[in-house]
């Protein structure tokens, strides 16, 4: 019997499901294949937590940033919870002027503080020079957000692996190790296992795996101070915020990991990436460790120029290149996606994702 949907989702990592979910919205039939599980320990998406900001360096990113807002409260109301936490967010760093300058371009709300009232204000972290303070930031619950976006998607295969995708012009047949499945249009959002199986399609998406490393401190004091969110812009790119329903307090630094295989992860801590975060809190969290509670490991799927990648080859769409800044922009990609999908024009926002900047694409 053949296996056959108006369209099949590869992957159900974040852009996956956020795409099949406003496909299913639109009322097509949607099958996602999903190599592990919603969530596994080896894609990008998961984890606890990440940060819904608009400060970029970058006006055009900051005006995305403010459209992708509306999109997770839809989805808040749709699953009745609260997946973004407002977080008051600290912005600083040498490239302040940068992120002060693009948000006053897009007209992003912000407040500039003075180092001494940063300092006052915001005691539990030692920035020791100005911040921008964001008043729209959020902590977003990344676990229960994949999973919101999964109970909207009625076929999730689970254990089932996308082996290649073939493109007739009439159809897309995705060889999986459960069987073919067949479908008029297919959505890749393989995350780094992207590239190599569009490759043997012809479609050429570059892109690099990083295997990252972020750590988990805990206060020196219970209870704790309520923390804000900090990303330091510059160069060594820091970040922390708090975990959701915890105690604890995320950090990391963007783009620090060495490259990966995806398909063989080393998910152990690395000696060199503890050490420098263990440097992280002795240096700007003073209530915190000293030494970390734990680790996680997480891989990047990385575009060469970090914008993200939004595509269609033929029958083919593609969602990849998240570069370790996409989480937040989930549901608004989705509808781009599927946008794409169903053959129609996506915003022209999403234009700037096409393959051909990068001189990619079929071949």
């Amino acid at each position: 019997m053949e296996d056959r949907c108006d369209v099949v989702v590869v992957g159900a990592g974040l852009l996956g499901l956020a795409a099949a979910r406003a496909l299913a919205r639109r009322g097509r039939e949607v099958t996602v294949l999903e190599q592990a599980e919603v969530g596994h320990e080896g894609c990008g998406s998961k984890g606890s937590c990440r940060i819904f900001r608009v400060g970029y360096g970058d006006a055009w990113w900051v005006g995305v940033a403010v459209r992708a807002r509306a999109p997770w409260a839809e989805l808040e109301d749709e699953c009745g919870r609260r997946l973004l936490q407002p977080t008051p967010h600290l912005t600083f760093g040498p490239e302040l002027d940068a992120v002060r300058q693009a948000m006053d371009s897009a007209g992003a709300p912000y407040q500039f503080l003075p180092a001494a009232e940063a300092a006052a204000r915001f005691p539990e972290v030692s920035i020791g020079g100005p911040a921008l303070l964001e008043p729209g930031s959020c902590v977003i619950s990344a676990d229960a957000a994949l999973h919101a976006l999964a109970a909207a998607v009625p076929d999730i295969r689970a254990g089932t692996a996308a082996t290649g995708i073939a493109d007739d012009g009439r159809q897309v047949t995705v060889r999986t190790t459960a069987g073919p499945v067949t479908a008029s249009t297919a959505v890749v959002c393989a995350g780094p296992w992207t590239g190599g199986l569009l490759a043997a399609a012809g479609i050429t998406v570059p892109s690099a795996a990083t295997m990252e490393q972020v750590g988990y401190v805990a206060p020196a004091a219970e209870p704790g101070p309520a923390m804000p969110i900090v990303i330091c812009h510059g160069a060594g790119e820091l970040y922390g915020l708090p975990v959701p329903g915890s105690s604890l307090y995320k950090i990391g630094f963007h783009h620090s990991g060495p490259p990966a295989d995806p398909g063989r992860q080393e998910q152990g801590p690395d000696p060199g990436l503890t050490e420098r975060l263990r440097g992280l809190v002795r240096r700007y969290l003073p209530g915190f460790g000293p030494d970390l509670a734990r680790t996680e490991r997480c891989v990047y799927d990385n575009s060469p120029d970090e914008d993200f990648i939004v595509d269609r080859v033929g029958r083919v769409v593609i969602g990849s290149g998240t570069s370790g800044h996409g989480f937040k922009f989930g549901p608004l990609l989705g509808e781009w996606l599927a946008d794409l999908a169903d053959g129609g024009d996506t915003d022209p926002l999403a234009r700037r994702f096409s393959l051909g900047r990068l001189g990619a694409g079929a071949h």
